[in-house]
């Protein structure tokens, strides 16, 4: 342990004697350190996180297609004439439109 303390010391001094090492060391320690936690907190929430609905296994996209646009989105009076007629979905059929970029 005596060992320990004396290796403790001598790092201290040794950084001491060398600053711009030191804080070249101490910037890159916490700017990596930074970019993990930046990083995490975008994967926590776009993926590991569950989704904040009801029953998120059970979500659809409901798209149209057509001649000239392949998929794409359905308009709102379609929407509630589906939501009308549909007997393939249990329950009846929430909307949340979500302006896509």
């Amino acid at each position: 342990m005596n060992t320990l303390w004396q290796d403790l010391r001598y790092a201290v001094r040794m950084m001491g004697k060398n600053l711009s090492g030191t804080a070249i060391v101490v910037v890159v320690l916490a700017l990596g350190i930074g970019a993990n936690a930046a990083i995490f907190s975008v994967v926590n929430a776009a993926l590991l996180r569950p989704l904040p609905y009801a029953d998120p296994d059970k979500l659809v996209r409901l798209t149209e297609d057509s001649p000239n646009v392949p998929q794409m989105s359905i308009s709102y009076p379609n929407f509630l004439d589906w939501r009308e007629s549909t007997k393939s979905f249990p329950g009846s059929l929430q909307c949340s439109f979500a302006a896509s970029i």
